[in-house]
């Protein structure tokens, strides 16, 4: 199957977002699922053997319990086919980020960035300001 037959179910890309936080359980993923899409158990456990399958998950038994964790190499098809469109919002992004330092700096230029001190007395600014001598 190819990688973006599995991405395409919300309930499957909704466990991968699971397990991309650690490890779970296929009891605590089945919780999530079951109060997030109402599927039954069965319907979680067939999406989870997808996952399996695929090899986008990964299993290991502890006891009666099925821990889950992500497999990280199948994406690797994703982000490469990614890649050709990540220039594109790359571009865009730093564009954004230009005209944000560009607002903030004029909005620091509106509200005067820094107040001005006053002169300290014997400096130039005396003698250019003749209210600075009336004290």
């Amino acid at each position: 199957m190819h990688a973006f037959d599995i991405l395409g179910d919300p309930v499957r890309r909704r466990i991968l977002e699971l397990l991309a936080d650690g490890e779970r359980t296929s009891g605590a993923i089945t919780d999530v699922i079951r109060a997030e899409f109402g599927l039954s158990q069965p319907a979680v456990s067939q999406h989870l053997r997808v996952l399996r399958d695929s090899g986008f998950a990964s299993v290991r038994a502890e006891g009666a319990r099925r821990f889950y964790a992500v497999v990280p190499a199948p994406l690797s098809e994703v982000d490469a086919w990614l890649d050709r469109f990540r220039r594109l919002w790359e571009q865009r992004l730093d564009a954004l980020e230009t005209e944000l330092a560009r607002g903030r700096r004029a909005a620091r230029t509106q509200a005067g960035a820094e107040p001005t001190r006053p002169a300290e007395p014997g400096t130039d600014a005396d003698k250019a300001d003749p209210s600075a001598k009336e004290s």
